[in-house]
């Protein structure tokens, strides 16, 4: 299957396109994000990497031909979970969070919580392909990020807001002057994970906490997340307040034991996958 056929997108307004995989029918299938900059474009996560996502987006012209973009297209991985970096190998330029970026280096397919079946890929991407010997390929980051960095595409900036819980990496990126959030997993119009190996609550609800705050401030119109559909401040608002009231000691003990039986069933399946 070409890469054409693999993936679609919308054009949505103010230079962002929203790509996704088509033949990847799974509640983990991630939004992939491109942003036109003057000087400078980013594609925010890279989906499974099942087929090239730099020919689809060349091949599409979504980029155009202004020869003022001078740098090549840096993918930013939101974090390292296998549904959004598989593709972050395609990539001359690639940046992560400095806490994932050694898993991403290593390939960690544990840190990368690898878990991906058959039945979620409704057309093989390739002749004989099977789920069971997917993996994340390593690369090395050329752009290790942290709180705070600015990511400067020319007529506008993404600030890194370092928002851990999900994963020990996980970052938004924050349009400041447009008001649009690129959330990745912190905050999706869906249940929020936070009991996966490297999760932690109390990092989660401090990551809720700068949201709301966020929100109250009118920094944020609207949200571009990991999963799903977008959706505007009041329901960002929502969703960050609800998991605060939800993370008390009856949801942290039943996590913790969530938390235990993935981590051995993510430990057992890609050491068989190694073999």
């Amino acid at each position: 299957m070409s890469a054409t056929d693999w993936y679609a997108h919308k054009s949505l307004e103010n230079g962002v396109f929203w790509i996704q995989e088509r033949f990847y029918e799974s509640g983990n299938r991630a939004n992939i994000w491109l942003i036109r900059g003057s000087h400078q474009d980013v594609v925010i996560d890279t989906g499974l990497g099942l087929r090239s996502l730099p020919e689809y987006i060349n091949s599409k012209g979504l980029l155009g031909d202004d020869s003022k973009r001078k740098n090549p297209l840096l993918a930013i991985g939101t974090h390292v979970h296998f549904d959004h970096s598989g593709g972050l190998h395609q990539f001359q330029q690639v940046g992560v969070h400095k806490a994932e970026v050694d898993a991403l280096a290593n390939g960690d397919n544990f840190e990368t919580v690898t878990w991906l079946s058959d039945r979620e890929i409704v057309e093989d991407p390739a002749p004989g392909w099977r789920a069971r010997r997917y993996r994340v390929k390593a690369v090395t980051p050329t752009h290790i990020l942290q709180e705070g960095d600015v990511i400067n595409l020319g007529d506008r900036q993404l600030t890194v807001l370092h928002m851990p819980g999900h994963s020990r990496g996980s970052i938004c990126l924050h349009d400041k002057e447009n008001k649009m959030l690129f959330s990745g997993d912190v905050v999706y119009d869906g249940s929020m994970i936070d009991w996966l190996p490297y999760s932690r609550i109390s990092d989660y609800i401090h990551s809720c906490e700068r949201l709301v705050k966020m929100v109250d401030k009118e920094e944020i119109d609207q949200v571009m997340p990991g999963h799903y559909n977008t959706f505007g401040s009041k329901r960002l608002h929502w969703l960050a307040s609800n998991y605060i009231a939800r993370a008390g000691a009856c949801h942290r003990a039943s996590t913790c034991l969530v938390k235990s039986i993935a981590s051995l069933a993510l430990r057992a399946s890609n050491s068989r996958s190694a073999c």
